[in-house]
């Protein structure tokens, strides 16, 4: 698991005595990194482009293999909101429907930490709009997406810029993409999910649709609560 410690506001001081610091990242000695992909998983948590590229050239394995609780590289670059680099990885060759340990594609990463430019290039880099469909559409087995629950639950953290609610939890009540961004509250992606086809109607696997998400009076709700009424 890796953490941003700039953006980190509140960790338990003894997750700390079996951890090493990288620039701004913490990563755990006691991970299940496999070590022919430790270099790749340290470039993606740092959003180092030049390890990053350096480690794909001599990488012994698949761009795709999982290097932590079920992510890929591409995964932990949407996480963290590096965009160059999940430009890089997209270009050679990651898959953009890869599946973490809960199923969450990368796209459920990039909404839910309001990244727009990076859900941008990943539903543009989709080979047709069926692809886009089978994105926006995408759940984990459970019913639920962001595989983001274990990597930063009960944290308050900033990402990209944007602090995310204390009680910020991605768990069974989020299906789609747009559930995530919905719940984050980022206007933005919400804009662009919908202008890509994504259902203001679709209910999650409590019964709640996309703009009973945001708290009310927000930018986010006003736009799905516009979208709704206009599916129906």
């Amino acid at each position: 698991m890796a953490v941003h410690l700039d953006n980190l506001m509140e960790e338990e001081e003894n997750e700390e005595d079996n951890a090493l610091f990288e620039g701004d990242v913490l990563v755990d000695q006691d991970s299940d990194i496999p070590p022919h992909l430790l270099d790749l998983a340290r470039a993606a948590m740092l959003g180092d482009l030049d390890a990053l590229r350096n480690a794909l050239d001599n990488l012994n394995g698949s761009i795709d293999e999982p290097v932590e609780d079920g992510d890929t590289a591409l995964h932990l670059t949407c996480l963290y909101g590096y965009l160059p680099c999940v430009q890089l990885l997209l270009e050679r060759g990651a898959n953009l429907e890869a599946k973490d340990e809960d199923g969450a594609i990368p796209l459920h990463d990039a909404c839910a930490g309001g990244f727009t430019e990076i859900a941008q290039l990943l539903l543009n880099t989709a080979s047709s709009a069926e692809h886009v469909k089978r994105m926006l559409e995408a759940v984990d087995d459970e019913g639920d997406t962001v595989s983001s629950n274990n990597k930063l639950n009960g944290f308050r953290v900033l990402v990209g810029g944007r602090i995310l609610r204390a009680d910020w939890k991605l768990s069974a009540d989020v299906i789609a993409p747009l559930h995530h961004a919905a719940r984050g509250e980022h206007a933005d992606v919400i804009r662009l999910l919908l202008a890509s086809g994504a259902s203001a109607t679709t209910a999650n696997s409590y019964g709640k649709i996309p703009s009973e998400l945001p708290e009310p009076d927000t930018e986010a709700h006003r736009i799905l609560e516009s979208a709704g009424s206009a599916s129906s």
